[in-house]
């Protein structure tokens, strides 16, 4: 399973993609809603977990641009 992360907190980014792949997931981590958009745009994933509070875009703005461009992954906000 594929995952992206995208969480601004560095350490906590660090603490989740480590629980995660300690848990055989493989997991590409971007630190703001644009390279989180970026990367979802360019990456085929099963999951996109997506922090509310980032930087430069929110991920309530990320989510709705992922669904305006027809992208149905699963989305843990």
């Amino acid at each position: 399973m594929r995952i992206l992360l995208v969480e601004d907190d560095s350490r906590m980014a660090n603490v989740i993609a480590k629980g995660l792949r300690e848990n055989s997931y493989a997991v590409d981590a971007a630190q703001d809603g644009e390279s989180g958009l970026y990367q979802a745009s360019i990456n085929d994933y099963d999951v996109i977990v997506l922090d509310v509070l980032l930087p430069k875009r929110d991920g309530y703005e990320v989510c709705r641009e992922l669904r305006a461009r027809g992208n149905t992954t699963p989305v843990l906000m």
